[in-house]
């Protein structure tokens, strides 16, 4: 798909890996309807976004909530006149240990409201918005590209019992968005990042960085171009669909 004058989605748009994505792909003259609930954040967005070349829509929503996500996608339609593309970026951290023993007594345990907030917003808020972007696709017979942000914790990782189940499963969902939609000429895949060098890692203190760093094989953590330009490989091969690519400079958990 030639993303060139495309309105493509990103939710979680107004920093981080959103931003990252949305910048990018505006340098190739994308359309970006930008999805978050920091209106400051997304306005700061969009300006970098039109200074690189693109076009820019913003929209305050959450996610996890149908009626905000369904109203959203319609007034992106009627902003835009289509959906062409979506990145599934926006999420959450709830991290902690499932059960925390100390002293051979229960110290804590990771609460329902901590696990329900993770699959809210990171499994449920894919699948809502996959859906209504699909929808759009569909009905207006335009053929279009629907990527998850998944992660390499999806294999499990300590500490991560909601957010690891959250991205094994956005990653399932598109391999089954694939086979579903094909027909309609939507292709869908995941992205699987590493250790990236977002603002929020970046205020890791510096021993824990470099223990984090010491397991990489490339020695370094990616950078949040390198995972927009693989968002922008995706968009760009028409033929990659139902595959997960793993970013992540060779780690395994």
């Amino acid at each position: 798909m030639d993303i060139n004058g495309k309105t493509i989605v990103i939710t979680g748009g107004g920093q981080g890996l959103g931003r990252a994505m949305a910048v990018y792909l505006a340098g190739s003259g994308a359309c970006l309807a930008l999805i978050d609930l920091n209106a400051e954040k997304l306005a700061e967005t969009a300006a970098l976004c039109r200074a690189a070349g693109g076009s820019a829509h913003t929209y305050l929503a959450n996610v996890a909530r149908e009626e905000e996500v369904v109203a959203t996608f319609e007034r992106i339609v009627a902003d835009t006149g289509a959906v062409h593309g979506l990145i599934n970026n926006a999420g959450i951290l709830r991290d902690g240990l499932m059960i925390k023993v100390k002293d051979g007594k229960i110290e804590k345990r990771m609460s329902l409201a901590e696990w329900q907030a993770v699959i809210d917003v990171n499994l449920t808020g894919v699948f809502l918005c996959g859906r209504e972007a699909a929808t759009k696709m569909i009905e207006q017979g335009n053929p279009g590209v629907i990527i998850n942000i998944s992660s390499v914790s999806r294999a499990g990782n300590m500490g991560q019992t909601n957010y690891s189940a959250a991205k094994a499963g956005v990653a399932a969902m598109a391999v089954t968005w694939a086979k579903e939609l094909a027909r309609y000429g939507i292709r869908a895949a995941a992205i699987a990042p590493g250790f990236i060098a977002t603002d929020m890692v970046a205020s890791m203190k510096p021993e824990a960085l470099e223990k984090m760093t010491a397991g990489i094989p490339l020695r370094r953590m990616g950078t949040p171009e390198e995972i927009a330009h693989t968002a922008r490989f995706i968009f760009e091969n028409d033929y990659i669909t139902g595959r997960v690519i793993e970013t992540d400079g060779g780690i395994r958990l």
